[in-house]
């Protein structure tokens, strides 16, 4: 699909040093460009995810885990 896109002289000219650094076509550069903004903005962002799994789960440190966690960390480190 073809689309006439507006956008301010530096960031089209940012957007032509990269194409070439990257050895793309203009074209591929906008197309992966608005892809990843679609990909970021389509789903839910990261802290919504982990609040989510949270919610899920529970926020309840698992003491057991921790502890052993701890211990077997000081056992690696010299005193």
């Amino acid at each position: 699909m073809k689309v006439a896109v507006s956008s301010p002289d530096a960031i089209f000219d940012e957007a032509e040093a990269l194409a070439r650094r990257l050895k793309l076509s203009r074209s591929k550069v906008y197309a992966r460009a608005l892809m990843e903004f679609v990909a970021n903005n389509d789903c839910p962002s990261l802290t919504e995810q982990i609040n989510a799994a949270l919610d899920e789960i529970g926020e309840e440190p698992d003491l057991e885990f921790v502890h052993e966690a701890a211990r077997q960390t000081f056992k690696r480190v010299e005193w």
